[in-house]
């Protein structure tokens, strides 16, 4: 792969994982006693750290800046290994069965870790490596003295932590619902990549030291396989909450649009004004609130013009003609607000305690009422057989 598809490749998987830690740094800080999502927050600020270092044009800045050749390399498997480590601290933590052994599994991973983090350095150190490689060190000094054991250490650190927290993904996802079993399907998809990334590694090394030469899996299959790693990863970390609040929204809005037909009757019949106002800028949670607010209100209003005698035979007609309980609920309560509205509006029988009588809370069925006033025919046609089945028992 040329340097430019390297540096792409890193580049958008740098862009992804940091678009997912700007997501999650409100609630982070919000809640910053809350370790899952310190872990969270630590576990992505490794992985963009990873991606931004081990692009082709930083190394080249890096070992310019330090006047160190390929200083980069230890200092990316630092950052890797780093990663590996929180992605196991992540993981513990989340379980978070019993805090005692929780600490000490965070203990043993952090000291596990840390000590592999000490050796890159010291082999790196003890190693001989004068000429500077930015895509194929892996390969180029596979067999080189001490450098090689700094790319054993650092696939093998990176690799355990990979199988290890893809078991225990795969092993936890079907315990979830939701947005969150779709997240964690993504951080599985992630990290099963990350373990194609290891493959593609260890078999480019393994060839070196065979006396083959595969360079090409490590230099550029590997890279574009790591991106994909990030993606979903990234993804797994912000599908949760975005999924959930796009759904919130969607909910309010589809709601807010089906109580309309209900929200205009009211409001072209009405004697107050709306409580709360809402602005188009505003969220959909709040205009929902004001629309629900409103309705209930009015309804409040008609309370005295609503006879329930009148509600129960309209929902026996309904159902007589055929409709489904929840649909004559909504048609009986359309029938006996536009009755009460007439009432109201003439002043017939104003305030005769009628609308205090036990009997169906129109208010809690505005979305029912909205929807039977979305077929004005059902509507009319069994207020009409209701006025004919009156008239002819009237005196």
């Amino acid at each position: 792969m040329p340097p430019s598809d390297t540096h792409l490749s890193y580049l958008i998987a740098a862009a992804v994982l940091s678009a997912a830690l700007v997501y999650k740094t409100p609630a982070i800080v919000r809640f910053w006693r809350d370790k899952l999502l310190r872990a969270v927050g630590g576990l992505l600020v490794l992985a963009c750290g990873v991606f931004f270092f081990a692009n082709p044009r930083t190394i080249v800045w890096l070992n310019d800046v330090t006047g160190v050749p390929n200083v980069s390399a230890p200092w990316v498997y630092t950052l890797l290994t780093a990663f590996c480590a929180s992605c196991l601290v992540l993981l513990i933590v989340w379980k978070d069965d019993d805090r005692a052994v929780t600490r000490r599994s965070v203990r043993c991973v952090t000291v596990a870790y840390a000590t592999v983090i000490v050796g890159l350095w010291i082999l790196f150190a003890l190693a001989d490596v004068p000429d500077e490689r930015v895509q194929d060190l892996d390969t180029h000094y596979a067999t080189t003295p001490f450098i090689r054991e700094v790319v054993i250490l650092y696939l093998l650190a990176h690799t355990v932590a990979v199988l290890i927290t893809s078991y225990l993904i795969w092993s936890w996802q079907g315990r979830l619902r939701g947005w969150l079993r779709s997240g964690v399907v993504c951080l599985g998809v992630g990290y099963g990549a990350n373990l194609g990334f290891d493959t593609l590694k260890w078999t480019a090394v393994v060839a070196r030291w065979t006396g083959g030469n595969l360079d090409h899996l490590s230099t550029t299959i590997a890279p574009p396989v790591a991106c994909v790693s990030a993606v979903f990863i990234g993804a797994g970390f912000i599908l949760p909450h975005a999924g959930q609040a796009a759904q919130g929204w969607w909910h309010a809005r589809t709601s807010h649009w089906r109580l309309r037909p209900l929200y205009r009757l009211l409001k072209a019949h009405a004697e107050v004004k709306p409580s709360l106002t809402v602005g188009r800028s505003r969220s959909a949670a709040l205009a929902l609130t004001a629309r629900e607010t409103y309705i209930g209100d009015e309804v409040i209003h008609l309370g005295p013009h609503i006879d329930y005698a009148l509600w129960r035979l309209a929902h026996h007609e309904a159902l007589h003609g055929g409709a489904a309980p929840e649909d004559a609920t909504g048609i009986a309560g359309a029938v006996t607000l536009l009755a009460a509205i007439e009432r109201r509006a003439t002043r017939r029988d104003g305030g005769d305690g009628r609308g205090h009588a036990p009997g169906a809370p129109l208010g809690g069925q505005a979305r029912q009422i909205a929807r039977a006033l979305r077929s004005p025919d059902l509507v009319a046609a069994v207020r009409a057989r209701v006025n004919a089945r009156t008239e002819s028992v009237a005196p």
